[in-house]
């Protein structure tokens, strides 16, 4: 698999979040953190989070307080970009 699409989640003691394979973060407040990576749409909810490493470059975010739950979905740019390929090649 190609270094640049892989993607980890590692939780420890649901408190710190390290995620890689992120492309954008959309939107955080200290509820949610909604980021786009490369396996689509990452929903963090929880109490007092902050955004505390952050690496667009590598793809690295490092998210602390108390995490409650992680809800990935597709990411609707994605199902643009993969229907105008298909139109291209048909």
């Amino acid at each position: 698999m190609d270094e640049r699409t892989m993607q980890s989640l590692v939780l420890e003691n649901k408190e710190i979040l390290n995620v890689t394979g992120v492309e954008v973060v959309d939107n955080f407040n200290d509820d949610t953190v909604v980021l786009i990576t490369t396996k689509g749409k990452l929903t963090i909810k929880g109490e007092k989070l902050n955004i505390s490493k952050l690496n667009v470059e590598e793809g690295k975010l490092m998210v602390k307080g108390i995490i409650n739950s992680l809800v990935f979905s597709e990411y609707e740019g994605q199902k643009e970009k993969v229907s105008l390929v298909k139109k291209l090649f048909k």
